[in-house]
Order: structure tokens, then sequence, then C-alpha cells
């Protein structure tokens, strides 16, 4: 089994694809606003950014390459986090779109989802927010009632082989199931992916598996059974949950990540002013537990990672 890790990685994942404008004023929508967005988080103590685009117009994910390279030289100029860029996107993007930015930026990490889902949103139209700054808002998270979002075999092959052997980045496998799991052992056993593996186990999203303790329990006890010591350990977890399961991942020796692209609160009712508070408070916690935490550097240690100087921004 993965054996405990001597320090935490806390990744932070910055805006996301998730939430809307409408739902909190503090959500990093311009380039300059991620940026800031993740230098603060870096600060704070985040190894790892995790790190998708917005269109500064009126908020909605997007794809460009052009965008991302309006923050990206700035984050790496001001910190020396890992960068991970998301090639999942944003709902309705095409797999092409979803790669276009990391195939151009050639980063560290990119984060990998390991299996086609139902990914729903469209709950939040329920709920407080009753207003919308944006037509598109509304219908983006109703689209999801009828989304799959797609990540076939051949879409995974495809972005380990181009992105992956291509760039010589390496992945945040997201996990949002146990099947996730099991998809992740094929193509390790079919030498496509390679040790240490950083898998991030996802909870709370409507479509993957639930923000339930004994769940944890039961995804650490199938990926120790399935990658022994070949990988190391990462917990999210959506809105409410985010706190509880990262401080019990810290607990059972993973790692943890928090960000505004996971939930857009710090304590009940209360919205987080930025990611470097959510990244102030787990660390807090998981201090408070004598766990310390790694440096970006220890995180690229642990990870095999191709270091700063071999990106392409």
């Amino acid at each position: 089994m993965a054996t405990a890790p001597r320090k935490v990685i806390i990744s932070c994942a910055v805006t996301g694809s998730i939430h809307t404008p409408s739902m909190t004023p503090f959500l990093p929508i311009t380039p300059d606003e991620i940026a800031a967005g993740s230098i603060g988080a870096a600060n704070a103590g985040a190894a790892i950014l995790h790190l998708h685009a917005r269109d500064p117009r009126d908020g909605r994910p997007t794809p460009d390459p052009a965008v991302f390279m309006q923050f990206l030289p700035q984050i790496k100029e001001a910190t020396n986090a890992v960068v991970n860029i998301t090639t999942g996107g944003g709902h309705g993007m095409s797999l092409e779109e979803r790669l276009a930015a990391a195939l151009w930026a050639k980063p560290e990490m990119a984060s990998l989802n390991m299996g086609s889902m139902n990914f729903g949103l469209f709950q939040a139209l329920g709920g407080k927010q009753k207003e919308w700054k944006y037509d598109w808002e509304p219908k983006y998270l109703e689209m999801t009632r009828d989304f799959i979002f797609r990540n076939t075999f051949k879409d995974i092959e495809r972005v380990l082989q181009q992105l992956g052997e291509g760039c010589g980045t390496r992945f945040e496998f997201e996990c949002y199931d146990i099947g996730h799991l099991y998809n992740l052992a094929h193509f390790l056993e079919r030498g496509l992916v390679k040790p240490p593996l950083f898998v991030q186990s996802i909870f709370g999203i409507l479509g993957g598996i639930g923000a339930d303790p004994d769940n944890l329990v039961h995804m650490r006890h199938i990926a120790n059974k399935l990658f022994g010591n070949d990988y190391q350990w990462s917990v999210l977890a959506a809105g409410r949950h985010q706190m509880a399961f990262t401080t019990l991942s810290g607990i059972n020796g993973g790692h943890v990540r928090v960000g505004l692209e996971d939930s857009i609160y710090l304590g009940k009712g209360t919205l987080a002013r930025s990611n470097a508070e959510q990244v102030a408070k787990i660390r807090g916690i998981l201090e408070s537990l004598s766990l310390e935490i790694a440096t970006p550097d220890e995180a690229r240690s642990m990870l095999a990672l191709k270091g700063a100087n071999q990106v392409a921004f």
C-alpha cells in the first residue's frame, strides 16, 4: 500500500469551469484575477496550481490558449508552484479544444479524467441563486441534465500519447468513482502510464461517487490494492464537504486539493474571498495535526516532474 507521505502536497484549483460568476463575486475570471488568485494561493502554501481559463468578457469557460498565455507567464514569474493545466476544460468542449492549451504550454502537470460520466450541475438552478448576470449561466447549468462528460479509452490514450509522451507532462489522474481507478490500473498494466501515479479521488459531484466517509475509505483501500507503493493519493470534495474530506485525507496519509473550482465557501454560509483563504485554512488544519506541508520542489520530487525549466511558457 502507499506509504503515508512525510509531507502533504496542497493543490489549489483556482477557478475551474463549474461555478459561474453570479454565484460569488470572488470567482477569478479575468487573466489578471486568475494570476493574482494563483499567486496568492502559492504564497499561502499551495505547491500545485490547477488552472482553467475563462472568457474575460463574461466569465464563461474558454479553451483558448491565448487566454492562458495572459496569466501563465505571470504565475511562473511570481511563484515556484507547479502549474497543472486542465484537459477537462468545460462542458461541451471537444477533446481538441480541451487539449489545446496544455499542448501549447507543455506544463509539468495536467489533469486527466479517467472515465466518461454524467456530470450534473443543473441542481444549482433550484438553489439560492435566482438572478443571473449573464444569459449563458443558467443555460450552461441546465445542459448538464442531458450531458455526458466524455473520456473514452481512445480519448485517454490520445492525451497520454500526445501530452504525456509528446511533451513530458505528468498527470493528476482525476477519479470520480471506483471504476476510474480500475481504468487507471488498465493503463498502468499496458505501460501507458508510469509510477509514481498522482491519483486524485473526487467526491460529491452528481454523477460520481458520493461524499460519504465510507466511500473515501473504500477508494483508498481499492487504490492501495491496485497501485501498492506506486502512487501518491490526494482528495478533493465538492462544496460543503471540501474541508472535512481533505482533513480526512491528511489523517489517512493523503494529499489535499482545495480552491474555488471545488467550493466557493470557506465555511458554512461564508463565501471564500480568495483561493488563498482556503489554502490557509486547510494548511492550518493539517499543521495542527502535526503534518508538514510540501514545498513545490518537494512535490516535484514526489511526483517525478520534469521541472519548471522544461515548460513552454
